[in-house]
């Protein structure tokens, strides 16, 4: 089968067209509800937020902290699965232009078949992956050539702890942004941006790396955004923007995500 002509990522676009402030929420599939995936997606995109990740629901997701996990929990009792997921996406592109990314586990993704689950990525309209758990050594030898050929980015985690060596090694393999973990803690747990993490920030930067960098794991509101965004790209919010939806309702979904958004944007 004829894969598609290759146009310019969604991903790579955007910080080409805006290096600085980029804004990436994190929500899991399937929560509050099985059927929010698509209003979330349009308040997000509604709301000015610049890139959408959509976590793939997991029974162990071992880097984040409690508020994701219980979402994951309450997406899958749900119903929600990866292939809810490729159906609730079926024709999102008509309404949201903003990149979005899959976040997840390898594991599902392999039980899925990496083909078949590349082929769905790129049917419904998907930049990029962030699969944690996924070696890199693996990634570059078994998975860029398929994740290259439909045409999505797979982006690599550091933490303060990752070295020198391997940081460059994750910039010189990987395309569009790298996802700076802020401290070496779950998600959720930390508050605001410490001497040591701007040491770290700082570290980084010195590296000169070909990626943009967002900082994600203790952002949640316009001051720790703008913090970080002095020392990358952007940053990217996850559990508090859970919160968000946990403490919303059916019928003000939308809005507070909305609200909520241009709050962090300032």
């Amino acid at each position: 089968m004829k894969v598609k002509e290759k146009t310019m990522n969604r991903i790579t676009k955007l910080f080409q067209e805006k290096p600085n402030n980029v804004l990436n929420i994190y929500f899991t599939a399937g929560f509050p509800n099985l059927n929010d995936t698509t209003t979330v997606l349009e308040a997000l995109q509604a709301s000015g937020a610049d890139i959408a990740e959509i976590g793939m629901p997991y029974s162990d997701p071992v880097a984040d902290g409690e508020t994701i996990q219980q979402s994951n929990q309450v997406a899958l009792d749900n119903g929600m699965s990866l292939k809810v997921l490729f159906q609730q996406l079926e024709g999102i592109r008509a309404k949201v232009s903003i990149p979005i990314i899959l976040m997840g586990y390898i594991n599902p993704v392999v039980q899925f078949g990496i083909e078949n689950f590349c082929k769905k990525c790129q049917e419904v309209g998907v930049d990029g992956l962030i699969l944690p758990d996924l070696p890199m050594d693996e990634y570059y030898e078994e998975y860029k050539p398929i994740f290259d050929q439909y045409g999505l980015l797979n982006i690599f985690l550091i933490t303060p702890q990752t070295t020198e060596s391997r940081i460059r090694r994750i910039d010189e393999i990987s395309d569009g942004f790298i996802y700076m973990v802020s401290s070496a803690s779950v998600t959720g747990g930390t508050s605001g941006i410490t001497d040591t993490m701007e040491a770290y920030f700082n570290r980084v930067n010195a590296m000169n790396l070909r990626n943009p960098r967002l900082i994600g794991f203790g952002i949640k509101d316009n001051a720790t955004f703008t913090k970080a965004s002095q020392y990358a790209a952007g940053a990217i919010i996850g559990s508090q923007f859970i919160r968000v939806l946990q403490n919303s309702s059916d019928n003000t979904l939308y809005n507070d995500i909305v609200e909520y958004v241009k709050s962090v944007k300032g």
